[in-house]
């Protein structure tokens, strides 16, 4: 069996083939990063064997830069290996107690791992899947981002017309959008001819807000403490701009998002209280758990097994989560059990057990979550909808 192992780095990649005693058949060698470079390594691999079956090459999760390389082996079928950046770190510490750390040293480790630990080889998920999860990712993103933006945007609208607050439901609404489109601040409101304004706040609430509502906005301008600013006014207005178009991005990922997912006719669709949001970031993030044979696993990989500490007579019985893995899983899951304890008989009275035994609300949710996780699991191993 020959080994390959490659560090992977944004414009280059260090590797070093190996023989199945560890013998080192060729120095560390260095390839760029495009087709010439990709080009090279795998002649190289083939002259050390043309059978592919007798080849295994490592390389490190390392995000999109391996993205490409990966692709590469896989469509070559080259068997290869993926193995966690914070495993091979470990090993890498764990094989001298030297300080040292470069890319050939990563290679060196890579391929010694790959040649002495019982690794499994990555097997790619479907195309579905794969575009499931860059969609769900690409939308957390700018959910995240609009949020971000959305809290500049209040804290604006108190520095410039604080009253406006009180006055409305939530700064957040179609209504109050168009008003701060045009009316950026509190003497821009209070100036605005009553006319103007009824029709503007009309026309936006869809006929909710009428002449009384102008009136009321119009008279809290007139006496606002809110600063006014040229700057600040532009800010909220180019802000306001912002939102409004990351949530028409955020919709269309949306409208490409659930398609695929009931293309995927996945059983998590039939529990209540789950939507295509969540369970596409389920699927997405776990393959539809085609690389898990245990609900246990699932839990690990997203983060919510709890840590275990043990020495001599000491046992830890205050035990945290462990909170590795992967973030969006875990977002996806304790959301999930959110929605699905109102929802469904068994799991709200899980919920309210959980209270009982003195546990805080979000604690509760967490074991909720991971019932619904070991739910989920059968469901889709089994190919079951869900019943109760």
């Amino acid at each position: 069996m020959i080994y390959a192992g490659i560090d992977v780095a944004k414009d280059k990649h260090d590797c070093l083939i190996v023989d199945s005693n560890g013998k080192n058949l060729s120095k560390v060698f260095t390839i760029t990063n495009n087709k010439q470079g990709f080009d090279e390594l795998f002649a190289n691999l083939r002259t050390h064997s043309k059978d592919l079956s007798e080849l295994k090459v490592g390389l490190e999760a390392t995000g999109h830069y391996s993205d490409n390389l990966l692709e590469f082996l896989i469509s070559n079928d080259l068997p290869t290996t993926v193995s966690n950046p914070l495993h091979t770190n470990l090993y890498r510490k764990g094989l001298s107690l030297r300080k040292t750390k470069t890319d050939k040293v990563d290679a060196h480790s890579i391929v010694t791992m790959l040649r002495t630990e019982c690794l499994k080889p990555y097997s790619q998920s479907s195309y579905h899947v794969r575009e499931l999860k860059s969609l769900t990712r690409y939308r957390f993103s700018l959910v995240q981002d609009c949020a971000r933006l959305k809290s500049s945007f209040a804290r604006l609208c108190v520095i410039l017309f604080p009253e406006l607050e009180k006055l409305v439901p939530s700064l957040h609404m179609a209504s109050v959008y168009a008003l701060l489109a045009e009316l950026p601040n509190a003497r821009a409101i209070s100036e605005c001819h009553l006319t103007r304004l009824t029709n503007l706040l009309s026309e936006a609430s869809k006929g909710r807000y009428s002449k009384d509502k102008a009136i009321e906005i119009r008279n809290a301008a007139k006496v606002s403490i809110g600063s006014y600013s040229e700057v600040k006014s532009l800010e909220l207005q180019q802000t306001l701009q912002l939102i409004q178009m990351m949530e028409k991005q955020i919709a269309q990922a949306e409208a490409r998002i659930n398609p695929i997912v009931d293309s995927l006719h996945s059983p998590i669709m039939t529990i209540p209280g789950i939507g295509y949001r969540m369970a596409a970031i389920i699927i997405a993030e776990t393959g539809n758990f085609a690389n898990f044979d245990k609900a246990e696993k699932v839990l690990a990989f997203a983060g919510l097994e709890p840590s275990v500490y043990q020495s001599g007579q000491l046992t830890s019985t205050h035990a945290k989560m462990v909170k590795r893995g992967s973030k969006y899983l875990c977002y996806a899951l304790f959301n999930a059990a959110k929605y699905v304890c109102p929802w469904d008989e068994g799991f709200r009275q899980y919920l309210a057990k959980k209270r009982a035994e003195g546990k805080a609300y979000n604690i509760a949710v967490s074991h909720a979550a991971k019932k619904l996780t070991r739910v989920i699991f059968h469901l889709v191993k089994t190919n079951q909808s869900f019943s109760r």
